[in-house]
């Protein structure tokens, strides 16, 4: 099992230094990366489902974050649990993408999208709330076209993207493709992740009899679309207090990553929660060079 951190600066605030602070004690430890949250606006009364919003949450432009953390870090894997996909320009994104990928030497590699679920920050954008899943799955292929295409360019004409003889550079390090992984609760984002996706990050309130289906669903996509099943990786949420018992049930569902999220106003108890978790599961004795294998 994998072990990564989430920081979220809509409670753990804008100050640079804790977020620095926090991203090298994680490093330290032996947490194999940190994922952020996006929202690009929010506005009176926006709820997704869960609850309301307050419209003063001051979420960081994920790729800026992890970009600034890069900087400051060496090893831990750069993560987006989840960037809003349909709310930018692929064109854009793969340049900003690759651009950190390179910078950090091949660490921008947990990258997960999702489509969003707040209809005024999709009307704010311009985007038709209805067709953000076809708008996705489009960008998602652009993305790729323009990492893995040559100096002789390469064309596209979609629904919503086109253009001709285009090239992107540079490319991702060492490579001509990046993970992208699909983030979700839905039935559509698990065929998603199987038809397009290197892994599934499963979110939402879910019973484990619904999020065993929601896997199967992604394999079973997977395997109908000619890809390897095997090869989506599976990433859940994680509660800071999570026992030794639920990580073995969550392997035996299939779970590569576990995702969890260290609350506290207070930074020092915050990593005392980080140090405690790490020394439960002896994260620091853990190869880190395997944890970067498995993932670049």
């Amino acid at each position: 099992m994998r072990f990564a951190v989430s920081y979220n600066a809509a409670f753990n605030g804008t100050d640079p230094d804790r977020l620095v602070a926090f991203a090298q004690h994680a490093e330290a430890l032996g947490f194999e990366a940190l994922y952020v949250q996006d929202h690009i606006a929010l506005y009176p009364g926006a709820d997704y489902g869960a609850g309301e919003l307050p419209p003063t949450l001051p979420y960081f432009d994920p790729v800026d974050l992890l970009s600034f953390v890069a900087g400051t870090t060496r090893r831990i894997l750069l993560g987006t649990g989840v960037l809003l996909l349909p709310y930018r320009h692929p064109v854009v994104l793969a340049k900003r993408l690759a651009t950190v990928d390179v910078l950090s030497r091949g660490r921008m590699r947990l990258l997960t999208v999702g489509l969003g679920a707040l209809p005024g920050e999709a009307a704010a954008l311009g985007v038709d709330f209805r067709s953000r899943g076809r708008r996705a799955d489009e960008a998602i292929d652009v993305l790729r076209l323009l990492w893995s295409g040559g100096p002789e360019g390469v064309g596209h004409r979609g629904e919503f993207f086109a253009f001709d003889n285009l090239c992107s550079y540079p490319k991702p390090h060492e490579t001509t493709a990046l993970p992208i992984h699909i983030g979700g609760s839905s039935a559509a984002a698990a065929r998603r992740a199987g038809r397009r996706g290197d892994g599934y990050f499963a979110g939402g309130m879910l019973t484990e009899d619904e999020r065993d289906r929601q896997i199967e669903l992604a394999r079973k996509a997977a395997t109908d679309a000619g890809r390897d099943p095997d090869a989506v990786e599976y990433t859940r949420w994680g509660a800071a207090d999570i026992t030794a018992e639920r990580v073995g049930q969550l392997a035996e569902h299939g779970v590569d990553r576990i995702v969890v999220g260290f609350a506290g106003a207070d930074p020092g108890r915050q990593h005392d929660l980080m140090s405690e978790f790490a020394e439960r599961f002896a994260l620091s004795h853990r190869d880190s060079d395997g944890y970067r294998s498995r993932t670049a």
